[in-house]
């Protein structure tokens, strides 16, 4: 606090690398992360009662003056209505709650008569024209000076906002309407969250990601507890809290039935889709979740949240930090940390109910790692890939706000507090607000009569706020026995199946399905998984995942065996990640019109032609094979003999495709995902593995794309019939594409007079650098063991699936657009920058390969008239992309 004080007010926040201010405007942009910034001094609001909770009574009346003396709240800037909500209106609703207590103590802040509540009630009209909506939903930003429809707003032109960014926002308006007895900020969060409530999904129960703020149409129809919902479920609850209202408690208990019932997978909590709630959205959770064990700790429901609280901690033991995503086999999805305390305010909400010493030395680790890793110089600094340890130029302003707040509290003693925290209910932004606002200037009906509410038969909905008497009687080691099982989960240390060895030995059980021997789409295998009691769950990425319930198999020694399955299926799964990773691949379609200039990452396989050690790649024209999962013999071979055969992933094992195009004949194969939607977009790139086998014997070149992908190639095909394509491993210049080929005199200059171009203007273009290269990916991918019906591959507790996602997922298609003329090899190429003016390649196209092509065309008897004629068609499609190049 007293460096952002010395080295960045009166900026929003501080950059603890460059001991300085950020300044919107004058730092690079970093899109919708600066629209928290408004130019009102961020991080001295959002830090106000913190400095009260930490007992800086001086401090804090010195911050209050600045506030005053120092904000501006009528800037020309456009901010997001939810971060100036919570951050900036918070804060000073918060620093008001503290004020006063303050003042009513008689020691300090008795000069203070209301300033920052009248600063709260400017800044809740200037929010106010945001909700200008039919629906009432507000929009997602808004001009502090101009509002949102104003000529000068630049803003207004959203169509979509978050659930949350709408959903969280009934704390700070009532308490504004309360402490003011303006109702009209209340009636507008109150409108926004019926809205919602009406818009949720009627069968699930489940409201999406996001929605259109004029139809209430569901834009993303995922549903989670992270971000873009996470307070939505937060201000329900708190709602009822603070304000007594009966309606909101329903509408949350109806919300939570259905989140434990579809999106709780303990320990996990994955996305399903609204309409199909049975079915996982993702295969990984972002950290904002991890606000949600201490939200379940005040709803009552202790358990879960000790085994999510759990699971959590055992990742940032892993990484020293909750990675920003992560997934289901606990490896990072997003490696940056900016600093989140939403793993801490959970762990301060679980100490507060168990009383279990285990959570304040979790809270230890917390201090320990930020001292570690995160401190610098000039404050603490966001981690840029928790796995590196690199820093980030970034504080930001919730650090202060939320974290040392949560900290402080969970090993403060009563005593060091110098009010009752149980006085207060904590805003998202754990800001303060007092309970007894609930009482004060009620202006609302608190009865909904719009919708009925779901009879919900659980009994924890008698709980409203944790009760240890009835939570833990008499049994202090309560949450360590759910934490237990839980202690190995990321490090998947389970207990270790019966080895081969053990087995040869004759000593131990064997279970009746092996996991190597596992088909997901064996009717027999499916079988006798159910008696085992193991479900099968069917991923939206093609994956298949495989769940234990002991309870549900048909006897308890079958149970038994279905666990040392599981456990097969761990290790297998295991081994099969630690093979050797190989980088993506390229699909290049070198055919007209594209010339190489559309470049599809692609999945590489563990056998087959290693593309790494062939340079030149293999190139052909493609063709769809009959069957086209490529499963059986194929019936078409003289279609496919000297090409690259296209056929669909599914119904038996990579290498059995393999060798069955071998046999027709065929010089390559791609397979394309069977699973409608696809993309190296948003999946993670795989490699294809064997099947166990030798794989010796296959030796063409085997590729993967995903449905997306492999679309992109299925309609040029059946736009333009005859497709070529280079398989690679990366992505090659056209220079080196056509060399030899005729096919590059289309880049003959258009204006027909290059045979009269100046040689020695000729020779001195030949040497511009105009080799370029489509950048290859560095991303190891993960392997395939089989390929089972329906493009699953089994998968057990954590990623079961032997598919093993690479890092990070590739943009889907890259534009190549080298030259054609370029000299040198590829491999000496530069990557293209991402933008160049649009007429630099034309200029480009005097090469050193001018005289040879010009000897070239003086032995052909055919005119040159002639041969432009033909490719008349390829000129003209060269120079449109070269036009649309961007």
């Amino acid at each position: 606090f007293c460096s952002q004080q010395e080295h960045a007010y009166p900026a929003d926040e501080l950059m603890p690398l460059t001991c300085r201010g950020r300044v919107r405007g004058q730092e690079p942009s970093r899109g919708d992360v600066d629209d928290a910034l408004g130019k009102f001094s961020l991080t001295l609001i959002d830090t106000l009662d913190t400095l009260v909770v930490l007992n800086k009574t001086k401090e804090f009346e010195e911050a209050v003056k600045k506030v005053i003396k120092d904000v501006n709240l009528d800037n020309d800037i456009v901010v997001s209505v939810f971060e100036t909500n919570i951050r900036v209106l918070g804060g000073l609703l918060g620093g008001h709650s503290v004020a006063i207590m303050l003042k009513e103590k008689g020691e300090y802040m008795q000069w203070y008569n209301g300033e920052l509540l009248h600063m709260a009630k400017e800044l809740g009209y200037k929010l106010l024209p945001a909700f200008n909506t039919t629906s009432g939903l507000p929009y997602p930003r808004v001009n502090l000076k101009f509002g949102v429809r104003h000529p000068e707003a630049r803003t207004g032109t959203e169509t979509d906002t978050c659930t949350a960014c709408a959903g969280t926002l009934i704390l700070e308006f009532a308490a504004l309407s309360r402490f003011t007895g303006t109702s009209i900020f209340e009636e507008y969060a109150r409108k926004a969250l019926d809205f919602i409530w009406e818009k949720r999904q009627r069968s699930s129960n489940l409201v999406g990601v996001t929605i259109n703020i004029h139809t209430g149409d569901w834009v993303r129809k995922d549903s989670g507890v992270g971000a873009g919902i996470d307070s939505y479920y937060e201000y329900l609850l708190k709602a009822y809290v603070l304000l007594g209202d009966d309606s909101f408690l329903e509408r949350f208990n109806t919300h939570y039935d259905a989140i434990m019932r579809y999106i709780s997978q303990p320990p996990l909590l994955l996305d399903v889709h609204i309409h199909k709630p049975m079915l996982n959205a993702r295969t990984w959770m972002d950290s904002l979740l991890a606000f949600f064990p201490g939200l379940q700790v005040l709803k009552g429901d202790i358990r879960p949240a000790i085994e999510t609280h759990e699971m959590l901690y055992q990742v940032i033991k892993k990484h020293n930090f909750l990675p920003e995503a992560f997934t289901t086999d606990f490896r990072v999805h997003w490696a940056q940390h900016p600093l989140r305390p939403e793993f801490a305010e959970s762990t301060y909400f679980l100490y507060k109910a168990t009383g279990d010493p285990y959570y304040l030395e979790v809270g230890k680790t917390l201090i320990e790692n930020l001292n570690k890793y995160a401190r610098v110089p000039c404050g603490f600094a966001a981690m840029k890939d928790v796995r590196t340890g690199s820093h980030e130029d970034r504080m930001d302003s919730f650090f202060l706000a939320e974290m040392f707040k949560y900290l402080y509290l969970l090993f403060a003693d009563k005593e060091d507090m110098i009010f009752d925290i149980e006085d207060y209910i904590f805003t998202t932004e754990a800001h303060l607000l007092p309970l007894w606002l609930s009482t004060t200037n009620q202006t609302i009906s608190k009865k909904n009569t719009s919708t009925e509410y779901t009879e919900l038969d659980d009994s924890n909905f008698d709980w409203t706020c944790p009760n240890t008497q009835i939570l833990f009687p008499n049994d202090p080691m309560f949450a360590q026995s759910i934490r237990e099982p839980l202690k190995n989960v990321v490090d998947k240390s389970c207990p270790r199946g019966i080895s081969r060895a053990e087995e040869s030995l004759g000593s131990g059980p064997k279970p009746p399905l092996r996991a190597r021997d596992f088909m997901a789409s064996n009717p027999e295998h499916l079988e006798i998984l159910k008696k085992m009691g193991v479900s099968l769950i069917h991923l939206k990425d093609g994956r298949v995942q495989l769940v234990q319930h002991a309870v549900q198999a048909a006897s308890s020694l079958d149970a038994e065996d279905g666990l040392r399955f599981m456990q097969e299926m761990i290790e297998l799964s295991s081994q099969q990640q630690k093979e050797q990773q190989l980088p993506p691949r390229a699909v290049q379609i070198v055919s007209h019109p594209f010339f190489g200039r559309v470049v599809l990452t692609a999945g590489p396989a563990q056998f087959g032609m290693d593309l790494s050690k062939h340079k030149a790649g293999t190139r052909g024209f493609v063709a769809t094979i009959k069957p086209y999962n490529g499963c059986s013999e194929i019936t078409n071979p003289e279609a496919v003999k000297e090409k690259i055969a296209l056929m669909q992933r599914g119904q038996c094992m990579f290498a059995e495709k393999a060798r069955n195009i071998q046999k027709a004949g065929a010089i390559g194969g791609i397979v394309i995902d069977d699973n409608e939607g696809s993309s190296s977009d948003t999946a993670p790139l795989f490699q294809m593995a064997g099947d166990g086998k030798n794989t010796d014997d296959i030796t063409i070149p085997m590729l993967f794309l995903f449905n997306k992908e492999g679309n992109i190639i299925l309609d040029a095909i059946r736009e333009y019939e005859a497709v070529e394509v280079l398989l690679s491993d990366k992505a090659k210049d056209r220079a080196t594409i056509f060399k030899g080929k005729m096919i590059p005199n289309y880049i003959i200059d258009s204006n027909l007079e290059m045979e009269n171009m100046d040689q020695k203007s000729s020779e001195s273009d030949s040497h511009k650098p105009n080799s370029e290269e489509a950048p290859s990916e560095s991303q190891d991918a993960g392997a395939v063991s089989e390929e089972p019906e329906g493009g699953g591959e089994s998968s057990a507790v954590g990623d079961p699936d032997p598919l093993s996602p690479a890092s990070t997922a590739s943009a889907s298609v890259s534009m190549a657009d080298e030259d054609p003329h370029a000299s040198g090899p590829s491999e000496a190429s530069a990557p293209e920058p991402a933008c160049t003016p649009g007429d630099s390649q034309p200029q480009e196209q005097n090469s050193q390969t001018e005289a040879s092509s010009k000897a070239h065309w003086d032995s052909k008897v055919q005119p040159m008239e002639s041969i432009l004629a033909d490719w008349n068609e390829d000129i003209e499609a060269f120079e449109m992309m070269e036009k649309d190049e961007l």
